[in-house]
């Protein structure tokens, strides 16, 4: 046991932290009263009795710890600042005097946050949502009526320190509850907090793994998911995860807003991030606890690492570590085991593999050092090949086009009730099934499996597939099959795809994706037809772009003379909106536009009014005498390349058999 933490408060949240240090095999020092929650699982010699706020004690505490971290943030930073800078005492072990100690998260960051008022102004600072608050000076009614004035009734009076799970607040409805308020929170720092109306409380638990505040919060923080919390008496009395009734686009919304949040503070460690959902779907920051907090107590059970075990976090998901203390490692010695935790066997197999591949490479290194190392495989870093990834939907019919198995109803009936009967076992969540004819195949697989089956009908050379219809769709009671449309086996991958959905945060996120990009679509369409109306829609409907700079436009050259003015029109106006053309761009814009009005002012409409062209990429500019590196800007173009321009065009339109009267 190399290192030791020390930790400031030994309540419930030092007792789980314990607990979860014990597994790991780091050893835990406390400093809180005696007999304290925390030291009633850990027989150390080394706890300190007293209190988390006492300098002297915490001084004591640092001389047998290599980190110090905190259960609640109402501790005394000064001390902490002064250990951290290396000013402190350190004489055990035999480092000398001055050696720093490492203070997780920072006091700079705890500092910050103990002061609530102090704690919404730095959030501001970062640009991150809060509710409007402001600073009481003199405690005075008058202070606070003027205050009110601003902020309005209803708000709340709360105290700027020795504040959590909703004490030191008062809520003051209106003018005539403001002495009670301030009697109530008297000889405190306040401030006033705008009524937050909103229609749910949520929370976040948040991992930093960098010590230093960062822009990049994708890169420095890891989030739980978003969890719903009720309270009752100023005490968190329920927390529901996954909140309920909270889309999954406000719950990214929640997640990402708090990692911004934690990723402009200072070290490293686990943070509680609370917020309001507003009746208008707006997140609000309520406050941010630098410890694990009560509504990340659920993750002790219900996630593969809970917020105590964050620290530690292993790559591989589902694992459990648990170490034994036995002091030095030796060949053959049992140090400790790994759990692993799957949806089924096969997963489980999955999952534990490249620990496997580990341990295994390991003893080979033993047994031959010489050998080396290899490279192949990591916990970390192992990848399961195609043929290793399991399947969460099978798909089978009677022919060889299958992707999972081949199975007939009526040539393998033994194969295809193996095949079901084993799919659950082989970490199958959905079975598609497709079949023509009598199409037996969906229902006789629903007939001896658990899983849900889709059914497929496939058209056959007679009857239109109608037969295939009718055959799944009759299914006998208690034999449920999923029944699409003849030969629609897009709409069948996408049904299994929601029904992994239900249970797999991660593909729901991908199918709620792809539903906006089908919304999406659609609306382009709708605003398209708005703007060009009927004529132009239809000639432009083909129109597919990747950027607004005409490099991926794709056009078409048989539109009928009048269409083609309409199309130059639409693509003009995409160029001129982005204001940048490139030559390419220009192109297919000179070679969709009628003759007569090329000659005329197309030179001078994309000079002009887009504003930029870029002749480098452009075949018809550089055939013709404008220079690579020059850019075509302003009056930089001659009366000669606006000639040699038109008749470019005009000499690709003959090539496409255009009249020039077009």
């Amino acid at each position: 046991m190399d290192r030791v933490i020390g930790v400031l408060g030994g309540g419930q949240l030092g007792r789980m932290l314990t607990e979860a240090a014990n597994r790991l095999n780091i050893s835990v020092v406390t400093l809180d009263a005696e007999g304290s929650p925390a030291k009633q699982i850990n027989a150390n010699s080394n706890h300190v009795n007293g209190s988390f706020k006492d300098p002297t004690a915490i001084r004591r505490l640092a001389r047998d710890c290599d980190v110090l971290t905190v259960e609640i943030e109402h501790v005394d930073t000064e001390v902490l600042e002064e250990l951290a800078r290396g000013t402190g005492i350190r004489n055990d072990r035999n480092l000398v005097k001055g050696t720093k100690v490492k203070i997780q998260p920072s006091w700079r960051t705890i500092r910050i946050i103990q002061d609530k008022y102090r704690q919404k102004e730095y959030l501001l600072g970062l640009e991150i949502a809060t509710a409007q608050s402001l600073p009481l000076e003199d405690g005075s009614t008058g202070e606070l009526e003027q205050i009110a004035g601003r902020l309005g009734y209803p708000l709340m009076l709360k105290s700027r320190t020795e504040a959590y799970d909703g004490r030191g607040n008062h809520p003051v409805r209106s003018a005539s509850e403001i002495r009670t308020a301030l009697d109530t929170l008297r000889d405190r720092p306040l401030y006033a907090e705008q009524w937050a109306d909103f229609q749910a409380e949520l929370a976040v638990m948040v991992v930093k793994t960098e010590d230093d505040t960062t822009g990049d919060w994708k890169k420095a923080t890891l989030a739980y998911p978003v969890v719903e919390t009720v309270h009752e008496d100023s005490i968190c009395k329920l927390v529901y995860a996954p909140a309920r009734g909270v889309s999954s686009t406000v719950m990214q919304e929640a997640q990402n807003l708090a990692r911004r949040a934690v990723a402009g503070f200072w070290g490293k460690g686990v943070f509680g991030v609370e917020m309001f959902l507003l009746r208008d779907g707006k997140l609000l920051v309520k406050e941010i606890a630098p410890r694990p907090h009560n509504s990340g107590h659920y993750t002790i059970e219900a996630c593969p690492i809970s917020q105590y075990d964050a620290h530690e976090a292993l790559s591989v998901p589902g694992a459990r570590i648990h170490l034994y203390g036995k002091g030095d490692a030796r060949p053959g010695r049992k140090m400790g085991h790994i759990t692993i935790v799957a949806s089924s066997m096969k997963a489980g197999e999955s999952q534990i593999k490249p620990l496997v591949e580990l341990i295994d490479q390991i003893r080979a290194e033993r047994k031959h050092p010489s050998a080396g190392r290899s490279t192949s495989a990591s916990a970390s870093g192992s990848k399961l090949t195609p043929s290793e990834r399991r399947p969460l939907v099978a798909v089978t019919m009677g022919s060889d086009s299958d992707r999972v198995t081949i199975t007939s109803a009526h040539r393998t009936p033994s194969r295809m009730f193996q095949f079901a009967q084993d799919a659950a076992g082989m970490g199958v969540k959905v079975i598609i099934a497709a079949a023509g004819g009598a199409a037996h195949l969906p229902g006789m697989i629903a007939s001896s499996t658990p899983l849900p089956v889709i059914g497929v009908p496939v058209k056959g050379s007679t009857l239109d597939g109608m037969d295939s219809l009718l055959s799944i769709v009759q299914m006998p009671r208690g034999v449920p099959v999923a029944t699409v449309g003849i030969n629609n086996s897009i709409n069948a991958a996408q049904l299994a795809v929601r029904i992994l959905g239900v249970t797999d945060d991660g593909i729901r996120n991908r199918l709620e994706t792809y539903l906006a990009d089908q919304e999406r679509t659609v609306v382009v369409k709708a605003e398209r037809m708005e703007s060009v109306g009927f004529d132009g829609y239809t000639i432009c409907d083909n129109l597919t772009w990747k950027n607004l700079d005409g490099q991926q436009l794709k056009y078409r050259s048989d539109f009928r003379p009048a269409a083609r003015y309409l199309y130059f029109h639409y693509l003009m106006a995409i160029l001129k909106a982005e204001k940048n053309a490139s030559g390419t761009a220009c192109q297919k814009i000179a070679w969709a536009t009628p003759g007569k009005y090329i000659r005329q002012n197309v030179l001078t409409a994309l000079v002009r009014e887009v504003g930029n062209v870029d002749p480098s990429e452009a075949k018809v500019f550089k055939e013709h005498a404008i220079p690579e590196s020059e850019t075509v800007s302003g009056e930089n173009v001659s009366d000669l390349s606006r000639e040699l321009l038109a008749d470019a065009c005009l000499e690709k339109m003959e090539e496409e058999d255009w009249e020039e009267d077009d």
